[in-house]
C-alpha cells in the first residue's frame, strides 16, 4: 500500500508529466498512453507494481448491483477503451469495472480529425469522435485475450450509416457478438456526435430496440443486465417517458449521463469554442447536470432503479456527491485524464473515510 509521501510524489510527477503530454493533441496522447500500456505488459512485475501503487481494497467498498459483485463502486466510463484492448491495464489503476465501446457491428473510422479538444480553464474535454471503433468481431477477439476478468460492460450502438428505422438490427448484432464476453450492456442512443442518433430517444423507436434485446436475452442461460445511457440535455418530459419505458420494459438500470452539447457558463473564450465547433462536452461543467438527473431518476423511481453516475467527476467529493444523490456506481473519464493514475485510489480512500 502506497504511503501518503509516495502518493504525493506520484501526484507531483503526474503534474509534470501532464504538462508535457498536453503539448500534444488529445487523441495523439491517447494513442501514446495506449501503446505504452501495451508495451508494459511485457515488463516484468509492472502489473503488480502498478496495482500496489494505485489500487485500494476494503470490504467497505464492495457493492452488489444488478446481481454483479463489484470490488468497489468506481468504474471507467465508455470511450477510453473503445475496443476492449486495455481492460486489464485500466483495472490496475483501481477501477472495479471497465465499460468498453461504444461498439458497433461493423468497424467505422468515426468523424474527421481533429476531433478531441481540451478546455483546460474548464477542466473539460470536447470530443466529436463519432463512435470510432474496430467493430464487434475485433472487440470479441480482444476480450478473449484477457488474463484476468474484471467486470466489463459492453456499450453498444448502431453504425453511423445505418438509418434509425433499421437501428434495432445493429444493436442486435453487437449484442449477440458480445453477449458471452461482457458482464452487462449499455444501450447508447445519446451520443451527440453521430447524426440523428439522439432521435432514438423516441419511445417508439427505443422500445423496438429494447424489446429485441430483452427477447434475445431470454434465450441465453446467463443473464446480462441491460442499461440505457441517457443524455444530460433531455427535458424532464422526455426523461419521464424514458423512465416509464425502462420500468416496464425489463431494463435493469440507467447510466446518467452522456456528454452535453451545451457550452453554458464556460471560462474558455468564445473564440476558442467557435474554433473547436460541435462536439460533446465532458468534465467539470457537466457535473451539476448529471447530478440533477441522478437525483431526479432516483426520486422518481423511489430508489428502485440502479443508476451508474457519470459526468463531471473531477474530485473525490464529486464521486461521493453522486453516490449520495442515488447513484449505485460511479464512472470516471475526464477526471482520470486531468487528475492522473492515482485518482481512483483517492476517491476510494475518501469513500471509506466518510463511510458512504
Amino acid at each position: 500500500m502506497a504511503n501518503p509521501f509516495c502518493a504525493l510524489h506520484l501526484h507531483i510527477m503526474y503534474r509534470i508529466f501532464r504538462f508535457f503530454l498536453f503539448c500534444f493533441s488529445a487523441e495523439t496522447v491517447h494513442h501514446i498512453i495506449a501503446f505504452a500500456l501495451k508495451v508494459a505488459r511485457y515488463v516484468p512485475f509492472f502489473g503488480p507494481i502498478q496495482r500496489a501503487l494505485f489500487t485500494f481494497r476494503s470490504p467497505l467498498l464492495e457493492r452488489e448491483v444488478m446481481g454483479l459483485k463489484f470490488k468497489n463502486p468506481i468504474g471507467l466510463a465508455a470511450g477510453l477503451d473503445k475496443n476492449g484492448e486495455l481492460v486489464n491495464e485500466f483495472s490496475n489503476f483501481g477501477f472495479s469495472f471497465i465499460e468498453i465501446g461504444s461498439v458497433t457491428p461493423n468497424p467505422q473510422p468515426g468523424n474527421p480529425k481533429p476531433r478531441c479538444f481540451r478546455l483546460i480553464p474548464d477542466q473539460a474535454i470536447v470530443n466529436r469522435f463519432g463512435i470510432n471503433n474496430k467493430g464487434a468481431k475485433t472487440v470479441v477477439q480482444n476480450l478473449k485475450q484477457r488474463r484476468r476478468r474484471p467486470i466489463v460492460g459492453g456499450n453498444i450502438s448502431k453504425n453511423t450509416l445505418t438509418p434509425n428505422e433499421k437501428a434495432a438490427d445493429d444493436y442486435e448484432k453487437a449484442f449477440l457478438r458480445l453477449y458471452d464476453y461482457v458482464d452487462y450492456f449499455v444501450i447508447n442512443v445519446s451520443c451527440p456526435n453521430v447524426e440523428n442518433l439522439c432521435q432514438l430517444h423516441d419511445v417508439d423507436l427505443l422500445s423496438g430496440i429494447i424489446d429485441r434485446l430483452t427477447e434475445i436475452r431470454r434465450c441465453h442461460d446467463e443473464y446480462r443486465p441491460i442499461l440505457l445511457k441517457v443524455s444530460p440535455d433531455l427535458s424532464y418530459e422526455q426523461l419521464n417517458n424514458l423512465i416509464e419505458l425502462i420500468l416496464i420494459s425489463g431494463l435493469d438500470g440507467v447510466v446518467a449521463t452522456n456528454t452535453t452539447t451545451s457550452r453554458e457558463g464556460l471560462r474558455t473564450s468564445p473564440e476558442r469554442l467557435q474554433a473547436i465547433g460541435k462536439g460533446g462536452l465532458s468534465g467539470a461543467p457537466l457535473k451539476q447536470k448529471s447530478l440533477d438527473i441522478i437525483k431526479y431518476i432516483h426520486n422518481k423511481t423511489e430508489g428502485n432503479l440502479p443508476i451508474i453516475g457519470v459526468g463531471g467527476v473531477m474530485t473525490p467529493q464529486d464521486a461521493i456527491d453522486m453516490l449520495n444523490a442515488g447513484a449505485s456506481l460511479v464512472q470516471v473519464y475526464t477526471g482520470f485524464i486531468y487528475k492522473g493514475p492515482g485518482f481512483v485510489r483517492q476517491i476510494l480512500k475518501k469513500i471509506v473515510k466518510e463511510k458512504v
